[in-house]
């Protein structure tokens, strides 16, 4: 599966051990940048992110700046993205079993990176159940067609 991957400078330290992590994983893994600590904007890294994800639908996107909000609210305003914020792991599999999220938004400075690792897998590998859940699917995607 192909990762793509981005973060604004206060999520770049947690960017790379993410990246280092999914790699040793064996995910294929397309980093968006940012690539320093540089002072950059996060909606450039969330809009980066979620764009590509919509054009490669097999894919998933992960995006972090320092709390994950603002990142996933950019990600969130690209059609056919389910960007899903995550400080826990029973969020990170529901947010799979139930909303099919197709990005997942951390914060560098919410969660410790060992945690963020462990959450990052558990949505990894967590299939959407489908079902009752695809209905709900159904009518995200037909309201941001009429819109």
């Amino acid at each position: 599966m192909k990762i793509y991957i981005g973060s604004d400078h206060g999520g770049f330290e947690l960017k790379e051990k993410l990246k280092k992590f999914l790699i040793d994983n064996n995910y294929i893994v397309e980093d968006l940048g940012c690539h320093s600590l540089e002072s950059v904007d996060y909606p450039d890294f969330g809009f980066a992110v979620a764009e590509k994800v919509r054009d490669d639908q097999e894919s998933r996107g992960i995006v972090v700046c320092s709390t994950g909000i603002g990142i996933s609210i950019a990600a969130n305003k690209v059609k056919n993205i389910r960007c899903a914020l995550v400080s826990d792991l029973e969020s990170a599999r529901l947010t799979r079993q139930h909303n099919d999220s197709n990005v997942l938004a951390l914060g560098a400075k919410i969660i410790d990176h060992n945690l963020a690792l462990e959450i990052a897998n558990v949505w990894l590998n967590t299939a959407f159940e489908g079902g009752r859940h695809q209905r709900r699917i159904d009518k995200i995607t037909h309201y941001e067609v009429k819109k």
